[in-house]
């Protein structure tokens, strides 16, 4: 199993156009347990087993990502209660999350290219925790209330953190199986 740091840009595939996993990772016969969009960077887990795949990226399997979302505007404490609560999108309400004010993370590479930014709106970090992985979810729920998303990390996925890794790098880390993961949640 492969923990890679996926860079802004790439597309969370092997094959296709434009840059893929495939110009990062040249480990045949491993795919991602769940999606990244290209404009999110940070933590993909890579593995050849079918079973754990399925049980990251299921939501009925609960397995909790957590993302650093760097949003326009300071984050206030009734946006970070709604994020908890859960927040009504165009596809449902959301589970409820946890979600809290952080300062940037530390460690945290540059992004290339950098986000824009406007000299009269600030910005502010949130960490998300949440165990459904629903298309573009971080970015829809931090817009629904008020903070659109500049910039999103994917931290964390189950007890897997990209700390220590540098965009664009991987490195192995041994494969639990699907009853080594419940045992590690």
């Amino acid at each position: 199993m492969l923990l890679l740091n996926k860079p802004y840009g790439v597309v969370c595939q092997f094959s296709g156009g434009g840059r893929t996993l495939a110009s990062l990772v040249d480990v045949p016969r491993v795919y991602p347990a769940g999606r990244l969009d290209a404009d999110s960077e940070g933590l993909v887990v890579l593995t050849d087993d079918g079973a754990l795949q399925a049980a990251i990226a299921n939501p009925r399997h609960k397995v909790a990502k957590v993302y650093r979302a760097q949003v326009e505007g300071v984050a206030t404490r009734a946006a970070l209660a709604a994020l908890a609560k859960g927040v009504e999108l165009n596809d449902g309400m959301t589970r409820p999350a946890r979600a809290r004010a952080i300062d940037e993370p530390e460690g945290l590479w540059p992004r290339d290219p950098p986000i824009r930014v406007r000299q009269q709106i600030p910005t502010s970090w949130i960490e998300l925790e949440i165990a459904e992985g629903r298309n573009r979810q971080v970015r829809r729920m931090t817009a629904a209330v008020g903070f659109p998303t500049l910039r999103l990390v994917r931290w964390r996925v189950g007890p897997w953190s990209v700390e220590g890794i540098a965009p664009g790098e991987w490195r192995e880390v041994e494969n639990p199986g699907v009853e080594g993961l419940r045992n590690k949640l």
